[in-house]
């Protein structure tokens, strides 16, 4: 009897909650509809107000729009003609020969590192080049891991679409007049992004150059300057050189980014 008495009880506390929750729904049903019931009622006009306006425009204008129905269809057939021909064939650059030793000359150009050592870096740089601002320090970092066995070689390969790169390389050039082109160099990579000639001169201070005459070299030399850059370039463009920057270790091109890749193949090349 007892455990009836609770089923009763339980039953009875249910039904009280299922009628406190109908009423709560019912209340905020009703407040819903009190408030959205203007809304629907405007809706409703412009629903009823885009009909009118539609069929005004339908009757007044029935040729104008079966003149842009038929302008569109034209548009659309044309579109397709143009998808279906083929395009003219654009020749895919041939897969780099890694493998393959290049015929690099050092000629006249400035070496930085033991002039004797065994092991060549050649490096295409611009001086405007994100990249080449990026990795030009890691080659200063292999020349001191290496001070015996490795030497470095800074060619200009300024690339036509940076403007500042080709009188950066002239700049570089004068400073090698008074024996500071790796210096320079540096400077000039550490401000790849504010290259002027007025950034040319402080650079030159910081070089610890002879400023006057650095600005006169400037000027009096770059026929020399040109000449230089073009063999640069000229060079380059025999090595397959297809943008900055490259490098190349004993005349073979590596992809040594850090200064531990750099490491791996020298010293592969040493035990040779």
């Amino acid at each position: 009897m007892e455990g009836g008495n609770k089923f009763v009880k339980i039953v009875i506390l249910v039904l009280a909650g299922l009628l406190v929750a109908v009423s709560i729904v019912f209340c905020v049903t009703m407040a819903v509809g009190a408030a959205m019931g203007p809304m629907a009622e405007v809706v409703q006009r412009l629903v009823i107000d885009q009909k009118d306006m539609n069929k005004k425009i339908t009757a007044g204008n029935s040729g104008d729009m079966s003149a842009v129905l038929a302008r569109v269809a034209a548009l659309e057939t044309e579109v397709q003609r143009l998808k279906s021909r083929r395009g003219p064939e654009i020749p895919s650059q041939p897969a780099e020969d890694m493998n393959r030793v290049y015929d690099l000359k050092i000629g006249d150009s400035y070496v930085a590192g033991n002039p004797e050592a065994p092991v060549t870096i050649v490096e295409f740089s611009d001086f405007q080049c994100p990249f080449c601002a990026r990795f030009h320090p890691v080659i200063q970092e292999v020349l001191k891991a290496f001070p015996k066995d490795v030497k470095a070689v800074l060619k200009n390969y300024p690339l036509p679409f940076h403007p500042n790169a080709r009188p950066a390389a002239k700049a570089a050039l004068a400073a090698g007049l008074q024996g500071k082109y790796y210096d320079m160099a540096a400077l000039l990579m550490e401000n790849s992004k504010d290259l002027s000639d007025a950034k040319y001169k402080e650079l030159a201070v910081k070089a610890g150059l002879n400023v006057e005459q650095f600005a006169s070299d400037l000027k009096a030399k770059d026929d020399l300057f040109e000449k230089k850059i073009t063999a640069d370039l000229a060079e380059g463009a025999k090595a397959d050189v297809r943008g900055t920057p490259t490098y190349f270790l004993n005349g073979k091109k590596s992809q040594a980014r850090d200064l531990a890749g750099w490491k791996a193949e020298i010293e592969a090349l040493l035990k040779k």
